[in-house]
């Protein structure tokens, strides 16, 4: 990546976070110095010390109540000047250090969205469960055949024009997060860019939701009526003017 012109572009990290102190500030250290990137924590109730954590580490933590996606809005909202947002989850298993090689197609301005993709890279055995591979080509099969991009993943770790996203109209604030952006994205003709990267075993910590038969149906479900919501929407529908919140 040209760092010249990324050091005239700004850029805002974003992690969204629940009990995640174990691993936290390892992601934290991991995020490329010369992106110069403002880190935004947004925790989502924790009940341990990742807000400590995240503050001692260097970011700016923020307090976006509960949800994966309406952490990640808040986050996006509180990213006042960034032209790019950079999201990524805070259990260590996304790869920081290949942050440059998202950002890069947005500072050229090639791409309006890039997304790194698990499945085209090297997973470390056991960082991912067969159902999320799975639902990653099923999803992706689907998107594809209503808007025209294939996709071949739902990871979080992801690089978006924050202008972009703010008029996707995003309105889910729950584990459908990153499927509405990948549809709204596609269905609004974005120039999009999988990326292959590395991904490992989660840091410290449990997962919320493969981690558990009752966090797995709930993401599953989710993500099912997420798609059906959106597929059914028209083309054109613009940008609400106030966000529906959808818990």
């Amino acid at each position: 990546m040209d760092v010249t012109a990324a050091s005239k572009t700004r850029v805002a990290v974003i992690i969204p976070t629940w009990n995640e102190e174990g691993a936290i500030a390892g992601v934290i250290s991991r995020i490329p110095d010369e992106l110069e990137a403002v880190v935004i924590v947004a925790d989502g109730g924790s009940r341990d010390d990742t807000r400590a954590v995240a503050l001692a580490a260097g970011a700016r933590v923020i307090e976006a109540g509960r949800g994966y996606g309406r952490a990640c809005w808040e986050g996006a909202l509180s990213a006042n000047g960034a032209d790019i947002l950079v999201y990524l989850d805070g259990d260590g298993s996304d790869a920081p250090e290949e942050m440059g090689r998202l950002i890069a197609p947005l500072v050229a301005g090639t791409h309006d969205f890039v997304i790194a993709s698990r499945l085209k890279g090297e997973r470390e055995l056991g960082s991912m469960a067969w159902h999320q591979i799975a639902a990653g080509w099923v999803i992706g099969l689907a998107v594809g055949a209503l808007y025209g991009f294939r996709y071949t993943d739902m990871c979080a770790f992801r690089a978006i024009r924050r202008d972009k996203l703010l008029g996707l109209g995003m309105t889910e604030m729950t584990y459908g997060w990153n499927l509405e952006m990948q549809m709204k994205a596609a269905r609004a003709d974005f120039r999009i860019l999988e990326i292959p990267v590395p991904y490992a075993v989660r840091a410290a910590g449990k997962s919320k939701v493969a981690g558990s038969v009752r966090g797995t149906l709930q993401a599953g479900t989710r993500i099912i009526t997420t798609f059906f919501r959106v597929a059914l929407q028209r083309r054109s529908q613009g940008t609400p003017t106030t966000l529906e919140v959808r818990r």
